[in-house]
């Protein structure tokens, strides 16, 4: 079949499930369960209109559960067990081969590296971006550019990346931009920045940093802008500096936001996976915590190590991912 043909049918297939469904359900809980007529129809709309809710949440509380719940119960149940032995208990052997491994620390460290990184030099960047532009007549344009990233896969950043920091042998001419910038200011020789050692999480972060840079930067201007004009003129008229104006007044106001954003970045990093596989692989002292995980799944196929390190990232993700979820909560009241 075509993929065209294919995709509108899956389209048209959807959708009309979609809508046959929450018809005949309505109809069956109507007609069938609470029918609006007797001596009983007040309470049976009541009821009715008790259950409704929950007919439109079934098919989200479905996926969720076949989706996200099931396989958190399976993950932990293969952590705790070995495969090789037809699935028998072993408790928290599976922890204690992974606490072994230099390249489970190396994956720790390089995330914590990544966390400390990442979330900052993007909400900084992203908030120095909102409050440059936030006045110019050309501001939305250059808010275009820099957002524009997020809508590139991260597979497709980091083949861009990649051709950033091409190496090519001496006497050839160099494609990759840092190399052709290096020895344009007086470098010797082309660098293979991917395989230094320290400096190529850097490198790869800031892949990560280029995408995640317009999120911040989007979020941070609209509350920028929601900033009373009031409190803004009245520190201009008591003698505040731009600067004074903008850590003072702006910050103090929008500190929940950035907060928001930070977090929010953190999850991304705490699960980064793709710029890592396509670039490096985790080779050359990269290993981060998802690509150890992959690695373990499905090329050592050692299932209970691999799921694992895939708890232990949920339990790192947890606690920010609900912490998250509050402040964001306390910002809509």
């Amino acid at each position: 079949m075509h993929p065209a043909i294919q995709g509108l049918l899956t389209i048209v297939i959807g959708v009309g499930a979609c809508l046959a469904y929450f018809y005949f359900s309505n109809q069956v809980l109507d007609r069938v369960l609470f029918p609006a007529k007797g001596p009983h129809a007040g309470r049976n709309i009541n009821r009715a209109n008790m259950v409704r809710p929950w007919l439109f949440l079934f098919p989200a509380l479905f996926a969720l559960s076949l989706y996200l719940a099931y396989p958190v119960v399976e993950t932990l149940r293969l952590s705790l067990t070995d495969r090789d032995m037809g699935g028998a208990f072993i408790g928290l052997d599976n922890y204690t081969q992974m606490a072994r491994e230099p390249k489970f620390w190396e994956a720790m460290r390089n995330n914590m590296l990544w966390l400390i990184v990442v979330p900052a030099m993007s909400t900084v960047f992203g908030l120095l971006v909102a409050q440059l532009t936030d006045r110019l007549s050309w501001g939305n344009i250059a808010k275009s550019l820099i957002f524009m990233p997020m809508a590139i896969s991260f597979v497709g950043a980091s083949v861009i990346w990649k051709l950033v920091y091409d190496a090519r042998p001496a006497g050839s001419e160099q494609i990759g931009a840092l190399n052709a910038l290096y020895l344009w200011f007086g470098g010797t020789e082309s660098q293979t920045w991917l395989t230094l050692p320290f400096w190529n999480n850097f490198f790869l972060m800031a892949v990560l940093i280029w995408i995640q840079t317009g999120f911040a930067m989007v979020i941070l201007s609209a509350a920028l802008r929601g900033i009373p004009e009031e409190t803004v003129e009245a520190a201009i008229v008591d003698g505040a500096n731009p600067l004074q104006i903008f850590f003072k007044i702006k910050m103090p106001q929008i500190y929940p936001t950035i907060m928001v954003v930070w977090t929010t970045i953190t999850l991304v990093v705490l699960k980064v996976f793709d710029i890592v596989y396509a670039m490096t692989n985790g080779q050359w002292g990269t290993q981060v915590l998802a690509n150890y995980m992959y690695d373990k799944l499905f090329v050592a196929r050692d299932w209970g190590v691999g799921s694992a390190s895939a708890i232990v990232i949920m339990l790192l993700v947890t606690p920010i991912l609900v912490w998250n979820v509050v402040q964001a909560r306390r910002e809509m009241r």
